[in-house]
């Protein structure tokens, strides 16, 4: 069966390698995907998908269900279609059609045990937190795993990744005129200023993982006496200790707050958003990297040990998830770049469109034809969320 699977796959990838290349030379940002969610949804229509379009509180999101006989494992297949300012700089667009590859190889040639492969669609990863909004409106709880893929350096899998939020600041002061009345002034954009010298001072006081970047937002300085000068800013903070981030934004709080005392200024703040790090599944891990090393799959390390923050980690706090990477571009180049949209196209992206799509394929199957193997993923991811084990006390 797994030979027949990449047989399949290596004949049936051209339409999906073309709907990569059409949804990467229409690049949509967060909550805008109108063009990637009508083609996308198009190819499941015409393949014999059960689709809904505007699912779990947005517009651009879906769901497209096959189920081969009744019961069996439910399996959850995410994919992600947001581009950045630049473009398609993180290979969105190459997830879509990988996880339709892999479906469309076992819909058309496993049927010996029942299934249901559920492809959700999920938009605006790219600071929309938009699997947290589906989540929130019901979604993602018909499936018993999650599993993605994504655009990497190398083939390997995840096992941490940055949990964090955002603060949002504003500071009001007010104008006096400069020669005449100074003592009257309380200058918003100092108060401002003297939060991110606090901020310096903070990163020595803290676990070596965290980490502060500060944004200036806006500053609008007097136009004539008595008038409110303000100045706007957010802060980030990312760590990998998922039960510190509270801490640290009201840590961040008290520092602004001190800044508007000392300048005699008025500061308002905001939590913004907050994201939560991965809750990692061991098991699932295991499955598709001995898929991937059965393929002979290129650049395999043992995992990512360096990763940012996704709107994934709200949804392996509640159920396995599991992300294959795929090495789509050379070590050194960083997604989110101008570099990495070199790679996003042509004949090397269409192989690795077809090689995620057979480690995942096979790594379904795996689940599908061994009635053990979903119940071990579960006994143990629920056994870590249970205890409280954390991704960065697995390193």
């Amino acid at each position: 069966m797994k030979q027949q699977i990449l047989d399949f796959i290596d004949q049936n990838s051209a339409d999906l390698n073309q709907l990569s290349e059409t949804i990467f030379n229409n690049p949509e940002l967060k909550f805008n995907e109108y063009f990637a969610v009508e083609a996308l949804t198009n190819w499941l229509n015409e393949n014999d998908f059960c689709v809904e379009k505007n699912v779990f509180g947005l517009e651009t999101a879906f769901r497209a269900v096959f189920q081969n006989g009744e019961g069996g494992p439910s399996i959850g297949l995410l994919c992600e279609y947001d581009a950045l300012e630049v473009g398609h700089a993180c290979g969105h667009h190459m997830q879509g059609p990988i996880m339709f590859l892999a479906a469309k190889a076992l819909k058309a040639l496993y049927h010996d045990k029942p299934y249901k492969l559920v492809i959700y669609g999920t938009p605006a990863e790219e600071g929309g937190q938009g699997k947290r909004i589906m989540l929130e409106h019901g979604g993602f709880k018909d499936i018993d795993i999650a599993l993605m893929n994504h655009a990497a350096s190398n083939t390997t899998v995840d096992i941490k990744s940055l949990a964090g939020a955002k603060l949002q600041f504003e500071f009001e002061g007010k104008a006096a005129h400069e020669a005449l009345f100074p003592e009257l002034s309380r200058s918003a954009f100092d108060g401002m200023l003297l939060a991110f010298q606090g901020i310096e001072f903070l990163r020595g006081h803290v676990k070596d993982d965290v980490k502060f970047k500060y944004f200036i937002d806006e500053d609008k300085g007097k136009v004539k006496n008595d008038d409110t000068t303000t100045a706007c800013c957010h802060v980030n903070i990312r760590t990998y200790h998922e039960d510190d981030v509270e801490e640290l934004m009201d840590r961040m709080i008290a520092v602004f707050e001190g800044a508007a005392l000392m300048t005699g200024t008025k500061v308002k703040s905001e939590k913004a958003s907050r994201m939560k790090s991965k809750l990692p599944s061991l098991s699932l891990n295991k499955i598709m990297m001995e898929n991937a090393e059965k393929l002979k799959a290129p650049e395999i390390i043992p995992f990512r040990k360096k990763t940012g923050s996704t709107d994934f980690g709200f949804v392996t706090h509640i159920l396995p998830g599991a992300v294959i990477r795929y090495p789509l571009a050379p070590e050194g180049i960083s997604t989110h770049s101008t570099e990495f949209l070199d790679y996003c196209t042509g004949e090397h992206a269409h192989n690795m469109i077809r090689l995620a799509a057979k480690i995942l394929a096979w790594s379904m199957l795996d689940i599908i034809e061994n009635g053990t193997t979903l119940q071990k993923v579960q006994q143990e991811f629920y056994g870590r969320k249970q205890s409280k084990q954390t991704e960065f006390e697995l390193l």
